[in-house]
């Protein structure tokens, strides 16, 4: 890292705790610290990383951003003078757009606000969604069919009653998702706010590390906390093996984001904070026996599960190995998750049966075997993707995905540039999945789908579906003043998806011919869309599962009790 970015660091490490009524130094001499080593040693269960730390980025990060949507024909507006029409017309000026104020003026344009939200870790380059809306007080009317032109997004605050920006953090386009339900004309609201999946790109890494509390901190104590974790994590970087962290200050070690965990970086740094400092061979031993009898508690197993992830050594795997065969549910299932991210085969069959059988551990269950590099974990879940439940099947494949983009039965191809499409040779129920979060994607679990006729589709403003009878359909584009374009082709899902395509069609059009379809009754297979499995369900000790519903998702439980580990970033909608 350079010298600009280590100062970037150190400037929010001091906002920070100035923010919190620390006014102490950020660096002091090893001689003025309150605690030594030699002190904790003798506190009891004194000796993790956790004891003398606190997590740094690990909160998400607002940015925001004025730009201007072109292609709306009609339903956009010449806006009022406003700080948002200020900003985008200074902006257009430093790209040098040639006449800004007639752009502005077209009614074919309009101003929006987007909003994205940086999850912790995120590196330079990686994607992220945005959220689009129009102004308050707006006279457009929809947004369907809109492009955001490139825009520029940054942390913004009110200082002094002025709006000020910070450092840019991403660069945002792309096509705006909105409802295909909605209507302009009875539904505004709806009309004029949307998503664009995975149209935003960071432009800096976000740092993590670990913030050593005040009465603790000292050189010392950093540079071991550094030496122990790279004991334990290290990754390939630029083709080397390197550890995962390094003491900067006497109070801030940062750490590299290990692979493993790109999906899960809080499970990351609970682990890490899990790891021991100056710990010997012989009270490690006496801390695992411990952890084996707190493992197979189910009261205390989430945690001891962690810790002996942390630990990751042979006598660790053991301990989690037992544990994997008990009889207990929660155990059995805490006890595979360390296992999954430990990469140990044994961890597959718990994790499968929870993945299937349980919904409250089914979020964790897939992003463990996600992370997995084991053909055992690879079968498993595709096995999955011939479950009944949608959230199951949909689930088993972004997992399949996370672990290996390039697989032949899911790699899928890029149609038109703009989403990713997968037709799945799988068995189990036809179904057509779209995705409203994370990036543009279609899934078709089984081959060979086709639509009903009669029908007749809107595949956005310009494009319509139409078929009578018979085995084919005729796909027409129409243009003002032009002439009209059309191809026929068959009634196989893959085939309509590809002409609409073809003929112009974006991914919202695509969605909106789909959900049309199904609301026409046009398509006999499943519909779903963002079938993800959902974090926060409730698991009822001692009450063994049903087998799935057919349709979908059992309805949560109440209950006391919820997984007690870190929920993975995978499914989550704020990507």
């Amino acid at each position: 890292m350079g010298r600009s970015g280590i100062q970037h660091h150190l400037f929010l490490l001091t906002f920070a705790l100035v923010t919190t009524g620390c006014t102490l130094p950020l660096f002091r001499a090893e001689e003025k610290q309150k605690t030594s080593l030699e002190q904790l040693a003798a506190q009891p269960d004194s000796k993790l990383i956790s004891k003398f730390t606190h997590p740094f980025g690990m909160n998400y990060v607002q940015i925001e951003g004025v730009a201007l949507v072109t292609g709306l024909q009609g339903t956009g507006e010449d806006p009022a003078p406003t700080p948002q029409r200020a900003a985008l017309l200074d902006d257009m000026q430093r790209r040098n757009v040639e006449k800004p104020l007639e752009v502005l003026a077209s009614p074919d344009t309009a101003i929006v606000v987007c909003k994205a939200y940086l999850r912790p870790g995120i590196k330079e380059g990686e994607r992220f969604d945005l959220e689009v809306k129009v102004p308050s007080k707006s006279a457009t009317t929809s947004l369907r069919g809109g492009w955001m032109m490139s825009t520029r997004l940054a942390e913004m605050a009110v200082l002094g009653q002025q709006i000020r920006e910070g450092h840019v953090l991403g660069v945002a386009e792309g096509s705006i998702l909105i409802d295909p339900a909605a209507d302009g004309e009875t539904d505004v609201v709806a009309a004029t706010r949307g998503r664009i999946l995975s149209g935003g790109v960071a432009t800096k890494t976000r740092p993590l590390g670990l913030v050593i509390g005040q009465e603790y901190r000292s050189v010392r104590l950093a540079t071991e906390m550094a030496k122990v974790i790279n004991d334990r994590f290290f990754d390939f970087r630029e083709g080397r093996k390197q550890g995962v962290a390094e003491a900067k200050t006497d109070e801030y070690v940062e750490l590299h984001l290990h692979s493993r965990y790109r999906d899960n970086v809080a499970r990351y740094i609970r682990v890490v904070r899990s790891i021991a400092v100056n710990e010997s061979p012989s009270e490690q031993i006496d801390r695992l026996a411990k952890l084996e009898d707190q493992l197979l508690d189910p009261i205390s197993s989430a945690r001891a599960a962690v810790r002996l992830e942390a630990i990751g050594n042979d006598e660790a795997i053991g301990h989690l190995k037992k544990g994997a065969l008990s009889d207990d549910p929660e155990v059995r299932f805490y006890s595979a998750e360390a296992l999954a991210y430990l990469d140990r085969t044994e961890a597959v069959e718990p994790l499968l049966e929870a993945a299937r059988g349980e919904p409250a551990f089914r979020v964790n269950a897939l992003a463990a075997l996600s992370t997995m590099d084991d053909v055992t974990a690879y079968e498993a879940l595709r096995s999955l993707l011939e479950a009944s439940s949608a959230e199951t099947r949909y689930g088993a494949f972004r997992a399949l995905w996370v672990m290996n983009s390039h697989d032949p039965l899911i790699g899928g191809e890029q149609l038109g540039g703009q989403f990713s499409f997968h037709e799945l040779d799988v068995a189990g129920p036809p179904m057509v999945h779209v995705t409203r979060s994370y990036r543009p994607e279609i899934v078709l679990f089984g081959k060979d789908q086709h639509f009903q006729l009669p029908l007749v589709l809107d595949a956005g403003k310009n494009i319509l579906v139409n078929g009578i009878s018979g085995k084919e359909v005729t796909v027409s584009r129409f243009t003002a003043g032009g002439a009209t374009r059309k191809v026929k082709t068959t009634t196989r899902v893959s085939d309509v998806i590809r002409t609409i395509v073809e003929l112009g069609g974006a991914y919202p059009d695509v969605v909106q011919a789909l959900q049309q379809a199904k609301h026409d009754n046009a398509l006999a297979s499943r519909f779903r869309v963002d079938a993800l499995p959902e974090s926060g369900r409730s698991f009822v000790r001692g009450e063994t599962r049903a087998a799935e519903t057919p349709d979908d998702e059992q309805a949560e439980e109440e209950s006391s009790y919820e997984v007690a580990t870190p929920l993975p970033d995978l499914f989550s909608k704020k990507r």
